[in-house]
C-alpha cells in the first residue's frame, strides 16, 4: 500500500475513469460507517464527483460534517488493486444533470429504452453534485 498526502496520480485517474463502482462513506453518517455503492467521475482537477438528490441522507450528513471517502476496487478476475480517496466534500448546486448524463452513458447502454427512461427520470428530478477534494489518497496495486 502507498499513500500520497493529497493527490491522484496519472495511473489513479486512468483507473478511476473506468466504469467501476465506488463505495462512499461519510464521517457524519452512522457508526459503524455504512458505505454505499455509487457512480463517480474523476475530474482533470483531481477531484471526485458524484450526484444525488438535494434532500438525501448523504447531503444531510455532509452538511453536519463535510468529510467523506470513496473506495474503488478492481473487479474479480483482475489483479488486486484498490484506491481510497478521503477529504472535504462540497455540495454544488450546478452541473449535476450533466454529470448524471455522462455517468449514465458510461455505466448503461442508453440504446436500451428502459435505461433511457431511467435516465430521463433521474434528469427530471432535482440533483446536486458532491465533490470530494482529496486530502488523503491511499492505493494498493498487486
Amino acid at each position: 500500500m502507498s499513500t500520497d498526502a493529497s493527490s491522484l496520480t496519472t495511473e489513479d485517474l486512468e483507473f478511476l475513469r473506468r466504469p467501476l463502482h465506488g463505495f462512499l462513506s461519510m464521517a457524519g453518517g452512522p457508526l459503524p460507517p455504512q458505505p454505499r455503492p455509487v457512480w463517480f467521475e474523476a475530474t482533470a482537477e483531481g477531484t471526485i464527483q458524484l450526484f444525488t438528490g438535494p434532500d438525501t441522507l448523504k447531503v444531510r450528513h455532509l452538511r453536519r460534517d463535510p468529510r467523506a471517502s470513496i473506495v474503488v476496487a478492481a473487479p474479480v478476475g483482475e489483479r488486486e488493486r484498490w484506491l481510497s480517496v478521503a477529504g472535504r466534500t462540497t455540495v454544488e448546486p450546478d452541473g449535476a444533470h450533466d454529470l448524471c448524463a455522462r455517468l449514465a452513458a458510461r455505466y448503461w447502454d442508453l440504446d436500451d429504452p428502459a435505461r433511457a427512461d431511467d435516465l430521463a427520470g433521474i434528469l427530471a428530478a432535482d440533483q446536486v453534485r458532491l465533490v470530494i477534494h482529496p486530502e488523503a489518497v491511499r492505493r494498493y496495486t498487486h
